[in-house]
């Protein structure tokens, strides 16, 4: 597919998405948010693909939000106006395909968007993480909304009330579990592909199943989550229909440090 704000590649049931609006420190106009509608429709509906990878091209930034410069199209109406992050939102466009987001310099902002519903968040070691709206005078709720559920609230309002006085660095995002691994930054994308092939061995019905039902158990109780769980147990596990060859399974795993 041709895009002007995105590289979009698959191989080996792996789609690979770059920003790649470099000059604009891959912020976001209307072009990107309708080509990323574009984009989740197109990884939902094509089986051949079974991960997503999600990094940006550049020296600077993964993303920096909205570009400010262009903007995006926004109704009359102030009641007919939806959260264009949307259309960046991976799970709120019902895709069950795992994403693993690799993040490098600056992720600000509207980039939360991508980075709160990734699967896996990986970050090489440049990067930093920090919401801008406050100092400009704006207040900083989508975002930080979405991060709540990923981190300590106190780790968020930290990042929201102080804006542009102070960045997270990656270390520390791994610390508060913001980012699973910190990579050096030549390492960043190899280290990506390398997850998302792993995955993509995987069983694809088992694979997004489990996606499914962890995502949805965060708008329920306990009780409520596990009862639903079940139910996509035996969604995906039918009994009598074996997926893979137990035996077959190599048994060897690397320990994460």
């Amino acid at each position: 597919m041709a895009f002007t704000t995105v590289i979009y590649e698959v191989a080996d049931h792996v789609a690979t998405v770059t920003l790649d609006r470099p000059d604009a420190l891959n912020s976001f106009n209307e072009a990107m948010l309708n080509e990323f509608a574009e984009i989740w429709t197109t990884v939902r509906e094509d089986d051949e693909v079974r991960v997503v990878v999600l990094r940006a091209a550049g020296d600077r930034a993964f993303c920096t939000g909205v570009d400010v410069k262009e903007g995006f199209d926004r109704p009359a109406n102030v009641w007919s106006e939806e959260d264009p992050g949307e259309r960046l939102s991976p799970k709120l466009n019902r895709v069950w395909k795992p994403v693993v987001c690799c993040v490098h310099g600056m992720a600000a902002g509207g980039a939360f968007y991508w980075i709160n519903e990734s699967d896996i968040v990986i970050a090489s070691d440049d990067a930093v993480f920090f919401d801008p709206h406050v100092s400009y005078g704006l207040t900083a709720a989508l975002e930080p909304i979405g991060l709540a559920r990923k981190i300590p609230v106190g780790e968020v309002m930290r990042m929201a009330l102080l804006g542009l006085d102070e960045r997270m660095s990656a270390r520390r995002a791994h610390q508060i579990g913001l980012v699973s691994e910190v990579v050096p930054r030549a390492e960043l994308w190899a280290r990506g592909a390398e997850l998302a092939g792993k995955i993509a061995a995987k069983p694809p019905a088992a694979v997004q199943g489990t996606v499914r039902a962890v995502w949805e158990s965060l708008d329920a109780t306990r009780t409520e989550a596990l009862r639903s769980g079940l139910l996509y147990t035996h969604v995906g596990n039918p009994i009598g229909t074996a997926q893979v060859d137990r035996s077959a399974v190599p048994t060897r795993s690397w320990t994460l440090r």
